[in-house]
């Protein structure tokens, strides 16, 4: 029995090794670019057959396992039957000099999601498969093309929408994150080298670098963790933009304001109060920031079922709001009951308080962040001002500096802080150096998962499953 479980087991082993390295070994196809109709489709096929497969399928001036890498080559697609799908034109990159590393191939055919699919097939018949979802780019982090912080900027680039989130990922895939980021890990290797060489030659009491030492980089390490830390919210508004939610009374311009910031009739602008009966979600790009814009119904005591129900929907948009504009009509006043139901959902530092109607009125009005008239436009320029002010708050980054904009990037910076404060804290209690170098150690790990140093399967696959297949 235990000669059988040996057996087994040591079968089971062979499996896993021989999955693990045919997976990454597996020549892939995709299509790169969007489907649908357009001038031209690239199809893309990555692995250690790519130039085996091209030359089954296409019939140029030569094979295409002949040619010099970097080099296009004009020739015909064929399938089995030897009937002709589409006249391409044929890329080569020889690893590792292409995006994944491997050899590949990027094939430019005309634009026709069928013709696209016909292509794709005959390559599928030659021993290749469909690639996953992000598996170029994971690919090519395996392959040390990128490190794992770039990979994740490649999909923020493809997602990017407006100029500041494009520049903020493109900051992030020239490295100046990661650059940074390995800086404080070889930092932090060379300290914990020495501690545990101390430990090792602990009978002859030598030290090779004074606890106190250590202490003082620790201290500049955090100090430069936490000037990261401090760019999360600039970055997070660059990347992902800013909820911003319009709220007021009924019938005090919201739907007016909303309408002129996108210069269309979005929202139905009625002197009947409660016409807005739900929140109306709309985006627009300020300055190249992203906002997104929810209009919602007037907040006020109703017995109508289908306004409760918005009501409640706005209270919704304002706890999840980045900023609140609370629109007040100029002629009647401030709405102080608002403002304290707003504080209790949100809090007020996110709150503008913006007096509308001010081509109909000369008087000002207390509180007041703002006066604007949402029907001529009047004090809207001073407005966005006010709103850009409010999302990035005393934020001050050039192209130059490394931000943070991602959630795990920003929790694994803290985790790699609070082990460096509790080494510092071990030193000043003099406690044993086994207990400073893990701590030590456990911030180098932290910061290794930012940029692929340590990572794990699910860690990957959670990244690279968010990506569209072809990337």
């Amino acid at each position: 029995m235990d000669t059988f479980v040996s057996k087994f087991t040591l079968i089971l082993l062979i499996f896993v090794i021989y999955a693990v390295f045919t997976s990454n070994e597996d020549t892939i196809v995709a299509l790169a670019t969007p489907p649908g109709e357009g001038a031209v489709s690239l199809i893309r096929i990555s692995g250690g057959r790519s130039f085996e497969i091209i030359d089954k399928v296409f019939i140029g001036g030569k094979k295409i396992s002949d040619c010099a890498p970097g080099t296009f080559h004009y020739g015909k697609i064929f399938n089995v039957a030897g009937e002709i799908l589409d006249d391409v034109i044929v890329l080569k990159f020889k690893s590792p000099n292409s995006y994944t590393g491997e050899d590949s191939i990027e094939i430019s055919t005309h634009g026709s999601q069928f013709i696209a699919k016909k292509i794709i097939e005959e390559i599928l018949l030659n021993d290749a498969r469909i690639a996953e979802p992000g598996e170029f780019t994971k690919r090519a982090f395996l392959n040390n093309k990128l490190d794992l912080a770039q990979a994740e900027a490649v999909a923020d680039i493809i997602s990017s929408r407006t100029d500041a989130s494009l520049r903020g990922a493109r900051n992030q895939l020239d490295g100046l994150l990661s650059k940074q980021v390995e800086t404080f890990r070889e930092m932090l290797i060379t300290v914990s080298s020495m501690i545990e060489l101390e430990l090792d030659f602990a009978e002859e009491d030598l030290t090779f670098m004074p606890l106190s030492d250590v202490d003082v980089k620790l201290k500049s390490i955090v100090e430069e963790i936490d000037k990261l830390l401090a760019t999360y919210s600039f970055g997070r508004v660059i990347r992902d933009g800013v909820n911003v939610a319009i709220v007021g009374k009924p019938n005090v311009g919201k739907s007016s304001l909303l309408n002129y910031i996108l210069k269309e009739s979005r929202a139905i602008v009625s002197e009947i109060p409660g016409t807005t009966r739900d929140v109306i979600r709309e985006e627009v790009s300020i300055d190249g920031l992203l906002f997104r814009l929810f209009d919602t119904a007037g907040i006020r005591l109703t017995e109508d079922s289908i306004e409760i129900e918005g009501v409640l929907r706005s209270r919704e948009a304002v706890k999840n709001a980045d900023i609140i504009l609370m629109v007040n009509d100029l002629l009647e006043g401030f709405s102080q009951e608002l403002y304290n139901e707003i504080i209790d959902l949100n809090g007020g530092e996110r709150v503008l308080v913006i007096a509308n109607k001010s081509d109909l009125s000369i008087e000002q009005m207390n509180n007041a962040d703002a006066a604007i008239s949402a029907k001529t436009g009047e004090g809207i320029g001073y407005l966005f001002a006010l709103i850009k002010d409010k999302a990035l708050g005393q934020a001050n980054f050039s192209e130059n500096t490394a931000v943070v904009s991602n959630i795990r990037h920003y929790n694994a910076l803290k985790k790699a802080k609070n082990c460096l404060l509790d080494a510092r804290k071990s030193i000043g209690s003099n406690i044993s150096g086994e207990f400073i170098s893990v701590d030590i150690r456990n911030a180098e790990l932290a910061l290794g998962e930012i940029i692929g140093k340590v990572t794990t399967d699910d860690i990957l696959n959670n990244i690279f499953s968010k990506f569209c297949i072809g990337k």
